[in-house]
């Protein structure tokens, strides 16, 4: 009974025999190969507009060097006081711009609440010596605690931060979670929602090391100093058709999307079951496949007495994470030691 992390699933099979089938001889390295060039094909059919493509192994790198394209290292960072970018990255944005502050914002449920971000956009000048500049926001979706905005609540931040002449970069770790639990479509939950920049997530949906920083057309002529900029940082995989062979399988026949909806479910199952106990209450909307509850030490022990393995997260709630691979019979199993 393991929900401590998606990232701690199983790659999935389909993904593995991709990576195995790419093998199969030589090919261009640093992403001149046909099977780059092809997914990248196909993810502008599944986004619905022009794009490029940089394929990453780690989301910490997909994050920060898609932010040190749209912010200097004299500029600012806005973010949700929850964002990883914020609270997990250990300084990576700032390392990877040079310097550049991240300033962050407030809202309930991890979402930027549109008030605190146009305070600062109003307060923060672009033109004064003596104040850092704000040059980007970033926003993640799913958030960190599992809560999806809807494309009106972006469009509340990314139209006022648009007009101010920042840059918008969605951190899409659980982008597929996303879409699965609230019928979006890719385009509608990024570029038509303001997002010039998108850093797409696999490993937690079924892939091995699999990340991807989407430029949409707003930026693409940044293209080549994004590849700089791996280059130097040294995160250019030499063979990088093995990432996206990875990609190749995520996407065939909506594969991507069913193992997320499979996570979403399990999820939904486990929150509507631990929230009809007595003591137990739900922190956070569950709109993806993580889950944040208040429940007594005494029930915490008997899940962990089961075996059931989950995160005491900072703010007291325990964190509870479904993937692709989790079974129905974890989830019952879980649910029953937390009744007994």
């Amino acid at each position: 009974m393991n929900f401590l992390s998606d990232t701690t699933a199983p790659a999935h099979p389909a993904l593995l025999d991709a990576i195995a089938h790419a093998n199969g001889g030589y090919a261009a390295s640093y992403g001149n190969d046909p099977l780059c060039q092809r997914v990248e094909e196909r993810l502008k059919e599944v986004f619905e507009t022009d794009l490029k493509v940089l394929f990453t192994v780690s989301g910490t790198a997909s994050n920060a060097l898609a932010l040190s394209i749209l912010c200097p290292s004299h500029g600012a960072v806005l973010c949700h006081d929850e964002a990883h970018i914020h609270r997990d990255e250990r300084g990576a944005p700032e390392f990877f711009t040079g310097g550049a502050k991240l300033i962050p914002l407030t809202g309930a449920h991890a979402k930027i609440d549109p008030a605190a971000l146009n305070s600062v956009l109003n307060s923060w000048p672009q033109d004064f010596v003596h104040t850092t500049p704000p040059r980007a926001l970033s926003v993640s979706n799913l958030n960190e605690s599992g809560c999806a905005y809807s494309a009106a609540e972006l469009a509340a931040l990314t139209g006022p931060a648009k007009a101010k002449g920042l840059g918008v970069h969605f951190d899409g770790a659980r982008f597929a979670n996303l879409l699965a639990g609230s019928g979006l479509t890719p385009a509608q939950a990024s570029w038509k929602a303001g997002a010039d920049i998108l850093s797409l997530g696999a490993t937690k949906n079924g892939a091995l090391a699999a990340e991807a920083v989407i430029l949409f057309p707003s930026v693409m002529d940044r293209y080549g100093e994004l590849q700089a900029r791996q280059k130097r940082a040294g995160h250019m995989v030499a063979k990088m058709r093995y990432v996206a062979a990875q990609f190749d399988a995520w996407l065939t026949d909506g594969l991507w999307l069913d193992l997320a909806a499979h996570a979403n479910a399990m999820a939904a199952r486990l929150a509507d079951g631990l929230s009809a106990i007595e003591g137990v209450e739900l922190a956070h909307p569950v709109d993806g496949n993580e889950l944040f509850v208040s429940l007594s030490e005494a029930v915490a022990e008997k899940m962990r007495a089961a075996g059931a393995g989950f995160y005491q997260w900072p703010d007291g709630t325990a964190r509870l994470v479904a993937s692709w691979s989790t079974r129905e019979d974890d989830v019952n199993a879980l649910l029953d030691a937390a009744r007994a």
